[in-house]
């Protein structure tokens, strides 16, 4: 087999030129410079996943208020509550199958975009529920849109933050999903159920609104042969001098040129593409096994079946806060300690919840980018799927104590995996990540 070629020289294989290292101070004002537009962007983008955790953890104050309705028509059986909790996951699953088309179709932004049509028209079917059909719906609509959202966003921050601060955005789908949970749960003390979702319409209105003024991801347009259009919104995105974005422009030009033909099954047999579709896949698969989403949806009743002093609701609040804090400090660490000591040292809010999303945006090839963070929303979705639908009836059947021991178990296996087939990404582009599983150079992520 002929040897790869990264040394030679050429428009082709010049990808990574050496270049004297800027003063540090140079590097702050020219990254604050260019990445104010990305953090707009990103804002806007995030807001889907604020929207997504806020629904996510809808069922957990309202589960309670349900179950002791005195309306019959929407008086919850534990059957019932079981399904309403877990049908959000199958709706998320079908969102995640569905990016796989619309991602690479309509673009990252128009497809986050078109998650506002089902997260709306749900939020309105919860509002005004008069029977457990309407319940279920809205659960699944929302669902639906937090599924299509999940795929696309993480790809989309990817795509458009410079390499620098990707790791600190990477980490903001995260921490608006735990952001929007713990809105619901102050929500959740103040307001009824039926306005907790119509309170839920607000920032799906909002997102709309911001990402339309923002651009699609340069390398989606490049993709589809739109290249002034590619063009400028790099331009946009960067605020920086013309060469600086002519340099960029071109390497992005060169690493989707090469990658411009439809992938074939015999092509996605290559090592270089399904390793890192794989290494996405089992972080998703084992992310859920961790017992996050059970967790969170059926959070008052588990503090219920407890001996805690405070109030159930206050309990989901504290929960909420100290994610929040948890995932903000992820956020201001992950481009100074790396990825893998996270995944390693810390809990689920600073390692494995917002860590394993920016991996799977930044190592998977941009040819299947579309179609594998689609397919990794659907695996993720469908275990969550089964965790959270048989959750109660393990807990009915032998205790909260049982569930918990298989979670732990579950750590313990992350950490092997983290330490054999995780790769650190930190300060590296996407082109130089895909390069390494291209040539299987590991000195390039180290």
């Amino acid at each position: 087999m002929q040897e790869p070629l990264l040394g030679a020289e050429g428009r082709d294989y010049d990808t990574f030129p050496e270049q004297p290292p800027p003063s540090p101070g140079e590097r702050a004002r020219v990254g604050a410079l260019q990445s104010k537009k990305v953090f707009l962007a990103t804002f806007a983008a995030v807001l889907g996943n604020f929207s997504f955790g806020y629904a996510l953890v809808y069922t957990s104050p309202v589960i309670p208020a349900l179950t002791n309705s005195s309306d019959p028509a929407l008086h919850l059986t534990k059957i019932q509550a079981s399904w309403f909790g877990s049908v959000f996951t199958l709706g998320a699953a079908a969102g995640g199958l569905s990016a796989m088309l619309l991602s690479d179709l309509l673009g990252r932004k128009l497809s986050i975009m078109f998650s506002a049509v089902p997260s709306a028209t749900g939020y309105a079917l919860m509002a005004g529920a008069h029977g457990f059909w309407m319940l279920l719906l809205g659960r699944m609509l929302t669902g639906f849109a937090g599924g299509l959202t999940a795929a696309c966003i993480p790809v989309y921050v990817s795509e458009i933050a410079l390499p620098g601060v990707r790791g600190a955005l990477g980490a903001t789908p995260q921490l608006m999903a735990v952001f929007g949970s713990l809105a619901l749960y102050a929500l959740g003390l103040l307001l009824p159920w039926r306005w907790l979702a119509v309170a839920g319409e607000a920032p799906v209105l909002i997102m709309t609104l911001l990402l339309s003024l923002m651009p699609n991801s340069p390398r989606f347009l490049l993709s589809r042969g739109r290249d002034e259009e590619a063009l400028t919104a790099l331009a946009w995105l960067r605020s920086a001098d013309a060469d600086a974005v002519r340099w960029e422009f071109e390497q992005i030009q060169d690493n989707v040129r090469r990658q411009s033909s439809r992938m074939s099954w015999a092509e996605a047999r290559d090592p270089h593409v399904y390793r890192p579709i794989l290494i996405a896949l089992l972080m998703r698969f084992l992310q859920q096994l961790t017992g996050i989403t059970p967790i969170l949806v059926y959070l008052q009743p588990i503090f219920d079946s407890t001996a805690v002093l405070l109030p159930p609701e206050d309990d989901a609040a504290i929960v909420g806060a100290v994610r929040l804090l948890s995932v903000l400090i992820a956020a201001l660490t992950l481009d100074l300690a790396g990825r893998k000591v996270l995944l390693f040292i810390s809990g689920y809010a600073m390692g494995w919840g917002p860590i394993t999303w920016l991996l799977m945006s930044e190592i998977l090839p941009l040819r299947a980018r579309g179609v594998a963070s689609g397919l990794c929303v659907l695996v993720s979705w469908l275990t969550a799927f089964a965790l959270t639908k048989y959750f109660l009836v393990v807990v009915d059947a032998y205790g909260l104590q049982v569930p918990f021991f298989f979670f732990a178990a579950i750590c313990l296996v992350n950490l092997a995996f983290t330490g054999c087939c995780v790769p650190e990404t930190k300060g590296r582009s996407l082109e130089h990540i895909e390069s390494f599983f291209r040539t299987g150079r590991r000195s390039f992520l180290r």
